[in-house]
């Protein structure tokens, strides 16, 4: 039975004030203003709604948990689940989840779990945090196990993920980065510059072999959390942000930011959209076990973390160490400091689904688009969550706390 919902509607490229959204099995049917709606539908057209904003679902490409489960530290297939419907809830339908710097017995444990996720859906694939980061930008990655590149390490991962290693963050400073963003293309799977300490010129020659392997292939290496986990631009020595931001202009690169008031200024995040555009933007909240939770001390990998005032950091040495917004959140907070909603909703739904897309069979995702899955998020004006549809079904629990 078709589903219709009405509301102030946004689209990758315009927001429809007064807009309808035909759900179908699992797909979006059509999407149009009121006015437009086909006959076909037109008796079951609901009330106006013009306070109620409709979202895709969003994208998260870089998430490590929430809800007090951890991906990095999950013993079982429960406990990602529960990291899961934390983010589910708050309007994320499609995630990958990530992983930290850890021993390689661990990390490759950690990823058979995941891949019974990968397998029943639950998410899309996995983001693979190390282990090949520079020590000096190691940020919350526990330096015991950083390592150089290593492509064998790479290519077992590939295999125990059945191809749904999307994304691994090597800095292109480290012995062997070289090696590994070939396996990671040979792979399938992309990689994404951080944690580094690359001088620009090493900065770019990264950039420019990962383009040159994947040249025909509609994919992008991706720049994880750009600022953090790298040196801050400088006249003298200007480092790798400005050639990632110089890449994602050309649209050689996406660009991931944790626009979430913590780990960005949100000027600094307006200023990027006006330089590099949404289109290479992927807006993400690297979201630890303390999304969605109280203050108090976490894990995150081998790590201990200390949640005050809703900011996390190590307990020792006090990095920061990952977020605890939910990614409607850090739309929220985009928006905020001055970036258009339909740009700030574009990366966090379309952008990033087109990390994932070639690796995920079936029906697109990221959009209110016709033939798209029929993924969406209704919230009040304020962003705040009323309800989630997942492949047109609701998810249980959203819009309302849970017991």
């Amino acid at each position: 039975m078709p589903q219709l919902v009405r509301g102030r509607v946004l689209t990758p490229e315009a927001q429809i004030d007064d807009g309808v959204v035909v759900c179908d099995e699992g797909l979006i049917a059509w999407v149009g203003s009121a006015a437009a709606l086909p006959t076909t539908w037109s008796g079951e057209l609901p009330e106006p709604a013009p306070e109620q904003l409709l979202l895709p679902g969003l994208v998260d490409v870089h998430n490590h948990g929430g809800g007090g489960a951890s991906f990095p530290d999950a013993d079982n297939r429960a406990q990602a689940e529960q990291a899961v419907a934390e983010h589910r809830r708050h309007g994320t339908t499609r995630m990958l989840a990530s992983l930290v710097t850890a021993s390689e017995e661990v990390l490759l444990d950690r990823a058979q779990l995941l891949a019974g996720l990968v397998d029943a859906g639950e998410v899309e694939g996995v983001h693979a945090e190390g282990p090949f980061l520079a020590a000096a930008r190691c940020g919350a990655q526990n330096p015991a196990f950083l390592r150089d590149g290593d492509p064998a390490l790479v290519s077992a991962l590939a295999e125990v993920l059945g191809g749904r290693l999307v994304t691994m963050t090597v800095a292109p400073d480290v012995p062997g980065a070289a090696a590994v963003i070939e396996a990671l293309v040979g792979a399938g799977s992309l990689p994404s510059y951080g944690h580094t300490d690359a001088a620009a010129e090493v900065m770019r020659g990264a950039v420019h072999r990962g383009r040159d392997l994947m040249d025909g292939s509609g994919r992008r290496a991706t720049v994880t959390h750009l600022c953090n986990g790298m040196p801050p631009m400088h006249h003298r020595a200007p480092g790798p942000v400005p050639v990632a931001l110089a890449a994602a202009a050309a649209g050689d690169v996406v660009i991931e930011l944790v626009a979430d008031g913590v780990h960005l200024h949100p000027e600094l995040v307006r200023d990027i959209f006006t330089l590099v555009g949404a289109q290479n933007i992927a807006l993400v909240t690297d979201a630890m076990a303390a999304a969605g939770m109280s203050d108090g001390r976490y894990r995150l990998g081998s790590l201990d973390v200390e949640v005050a005032g809703g900011v996390a950091r190590l307990a020792d040495g006090g990095s920061i160490a990952g977020g605890t917004a939910h990614l409607v959140d850090v739309v929220r907070t985009t928006v905020a400091g001055g970036v258009d909603l339909v740009a700030a909703v574009r990366s966090a739904s379309l952008t990033p689904a087109e990390v994932i897309a070639p690796v995920v069979d079936g029906a697109p995702f990221g959009a209110l688009r016709t033939g798209y899955r029929a993924d969406v998020l209704v919230t009040d004006a304020d962003l705040r969550v009323q309800a989630v549809w997942r492949d047109g079904q609701p998810v249980e629990g959203a819009g309302q706390p849970v017991a």
